[in-house]
């Protein structure tokens, strides 16, 4: 009887101890969890990102080229897109043609300048003799050697000289007010020469090209389409920079700070670590509750007894991507801040 008492004795004391250490291990384990998860704060909620941006013609008229497929890599200067570039390439001749034109005119007007100058020229010497010659002959007319009818047809020809001196200063200021010169430009010739750039500018505007690297996507679009000004034709991926938006609750953001090292695992890639450098955090999040419906703020009735965490993301740039492991966006991320405070 001993024996069979001492047994199950040994059985629950044998039992507690395992029971103890299981305790003990949890309270462990958890200690660890949490301790790790606040020195390296880690989330699944997570996905690759990249600047998309609408390509769109700067002037309207059908698409005569289009080079490229959909999911086609571009690099940067790739022809896209080509409009129809006859009726601004014939624009362009008109402008360059009245350019031309302008050219003369604006010589025959420089012309008319130096004439009008010539002309002013000869009255001021006409109206400079004129008054030396009245000079001359006023004296003599206290010793009778000119007449009172002399005398005043001197005074008429210097005021007449006078006259025609004003009127050619008149004229020089007309032509040159024609000329349009202000210092060295010319108002003529630069319209001129602006409006053979701007025709020159819708001419290039005509042949778009990719602005950077990239991907293209989702092209639906075909040879005859009509591509109106301002309107996206092609949509890019900007391939230059490539980054991922981790959402952390709220409790992680204090051991997170731009700068920090990042460990990323992608669900395409699932064996293969990536890196990254955290750039930013979110400032703020959008909450219905809250909001401003009709100029009143929109406050909704709660019975919550459980708080839950918000999330803010966290923007982490990628390193360089890989040729065997490319990035795509929404691809599924795992973050894990490395060097956490």
């Amino acid at each position: 009887m001993a024996v069979v008492t001492e047994a199950p004795r040994g059985r629950r004391v044998a039992g507690r101890i395992v029971g103890a250490a299981i305790v003990a291990s949890a309270v462990v384990l958890s200690a660890w969890v949490y301790l790790l998860a606040f020195t390296h704060p880690r989330t699944d909620d997570a996905y690759v990102r990249a600047n998309v941006v609408g390509i769109a013609a700067h002037v309207g008229g059908p698409i005569v080229e289009l080079p490229i497929v959909d999911n086609q890599p571009v690099e940067a200067g790739d022809m896209l897109f080509v409009v129809d570039p006859r009726p601004y390439q014939a624009a362009l001749a008109i402008a360059q043609a009245k350019l031309d034109l302008t050219q003369l005119e604006v010589k025959a007007l420089e012309d008319a300048v130096r004439a009008a100058e010539a002309q002013l020229a000869a009255r001021e010497a006409d109206s400079s003799y004129a008054h030396q010659y009245l000079e001359r002959i006023e004296p003599l007319l206290g010793r009778r050697f000119v007449t009172p009818n002399d005398v005043f047809e001197a005074r008429s020809r210097s005021r007449a000289a006078e006259a025609a001196v004003a009127s050619a200063r008149a004229e020089v200021a007309k032509a040159r007010n024609l000329l349009g010169q202000y210092g060295d430009v010319n108002a003529r010739l630069q319209a001129a020469r602006a409006a053979v750039d701007d025709a020159q500018l819708d001419v290039d505007y005509c042949f778009v090209r990719a602005p950077f690297k990239g991907y293209v996507t989702n092209l639906n679009i075909a040879v005859g389409e009509y591509a109106n000004q301002g309107r996206q034709v092609v949509t890019l991926v900007d391939g230059r920079t490539w980054y991922v938006l981790a959402n952390f609750r709220e409790g992680y953001l204090s051991q997170i700070a731009p700068g920090m090292d990042a460990e990323i695992f992608l669900a395409t890639y699932p064996t293969h670590r990536f890196h990254g450098v955290v750039q930013g955090i979110g400032w703020g999040l959008f909450q219905k509750n809250g909001s401003t419906v009709d100029g009143l703020p929109a406050v909704e009735q709660t019975l919550n007894w459980v708080r839950l965490a918000q999330r803010f993301p966290v923007r982490i740039v990628l390193q360089e991507p890989e040729a065997d492991f490319p990035f795509r966006m929404g691809q599924t991320a795992v973050v894990t801040i490395r060097n956490s405070r």
